[in-house]
């Protein structure tokens, strides 16, 4: 074997590593869905039903492994966020959209919730998934004059916030109305961004895209 065939053997992705790591990101996912974050590496592989030393192959750490499953879920939402905005263009109902769907999704993607509701508010400070979209979506308003907030960080928090508060009531109560509620909380949102009323009501009232959920 030459040394160039060697090289391009070594750079050639492995399915059975690939594997592997994502069964222990899933399982981490799970475990943080439960609230489980307190468990050995042992109960890790368990989970994820690989080998107790093939765990270190790819992280150092359980802590490196749960920071990978938080990204992991922040791309998935950021993900299913860019499907649902495609081709709008109005900055209020960009936002309205994205804030309707993740309400709805809570109800089709309860794992994918509660990981972001163990992380809480730290999920608007990362760099991953939602945060980069909604500043730049929320920069978008302000520069076009469709909110008035005076700084773009206190709009993301406050509108992170209530988001948060959103699929958390949703998760509590398995009864309420997903669609009612995610839209009443779009409107209050758009309400306190400087949407008028009028046009807060026009946006939510708009019909959502259809789009292709992960499985």
């Amino acid at each position: 074997m030459t040394t160039e065939t060697a090289d391009a053997s070594a750079r050639r992705p492995d399915p059975r590593r690939a594997r592997t790591r994502n069964a222990l990101i899933g399982a981490a996912r799970r475990l943080l869905a439960d609230g489980r974050s307190a468990v050995s590496v042992q109960e890790i592989t368990e989970e994820a039903g690989v080998g107790f030393g093939s765990f270190y192959n790819h992280f150092d750490t359980k802590e490196e492994l749960f920071a990978e499953a938080v990204a992991s879920v922040l791309d998935d939402w950021g993900d299913l966020r860019d499907q649902v905005v495609r081709g709008i263009d109005d900055p209020a109902e960009v936002f309205a959209v994205s804030f309707r769907m993740v309400g709805r999704l809570q109800r089709h993607l309860p794992e994918l919730v509660r990981v972001i509701l163990h992380q809480g508010m730290s999920v608007l400070l990362t760099d991953r998934g939602l945060r980069p979209r909604a500043l730049a979506d929320l920069r978008r308003g302000l520069d076009a004059g469709r909110f008035t907030v005076p700084d773009v960080e206190m709009a993301l928090m406050m509108s992170g916030g209530a988001l948060l508060g959103l699929i958390q009531l949703l998760d509590a109560d398995p009864d309420r109305d997903d669609a009612r509620a995610s839209d009443d909380y779009a409107r209050h949102v758009l309400l306190q961004l400087g949407v008028e009323r009028e046009d807060a009501d026009r946006i939510v009232a708009l019909p959502l895209p259809t789009i292709a959920l992960p499985v």
